[in-house]
């Protein structure tokens, strides 16, 4: 698992906790190389693997420094998001297609 002071890319980033959903405040937990060591890196902090909605693990405010203490990088959301897009990981919510007989008939 990744440690403090590490050198080299540090595969597993996460965003600013701001995220507000059921009275708490979330971060987003990825990985721009591989999903395998985003899940790995997710079990070490005892994230179950229910919070990966997939491309991300959603993360309670309260395991920000766990995670970054434990080697997680700390970026804005615009920079998690550029970087998840550019290793090919980000996984896109599908489109809910249009009902038969739409407003074109």
């Amino acid at each position: 698992m990744p440690a403090g002071g590490q050198t080299g890319p540090v595969p597993v980033l996460i965003d600013t906790p701001v995220w507000p959903w059921r009275g708490r405040r979330w971060s987003h937990l990825v990985s721009d190389v591989s999903h395998q060591e985003l899940h790995a890196f997710a079990a070490a902090l005892d994230i179950p693997r229910r919070a990966f909605q997939g491309d991300h693990y959603d993360v309670p405010e309260e395991l920000y420094d766990r995670a970054v203490s434990a080697g997680a990088e700390p970026v804005g959301c615009r920079e998690l998001l550029q970087r998840l897009l550019a290793a090919g990981l980000r996984v896109r919510k599908p489109r809910v297609a249009a009902a038969p007989g739409g407003s074109d008939q």
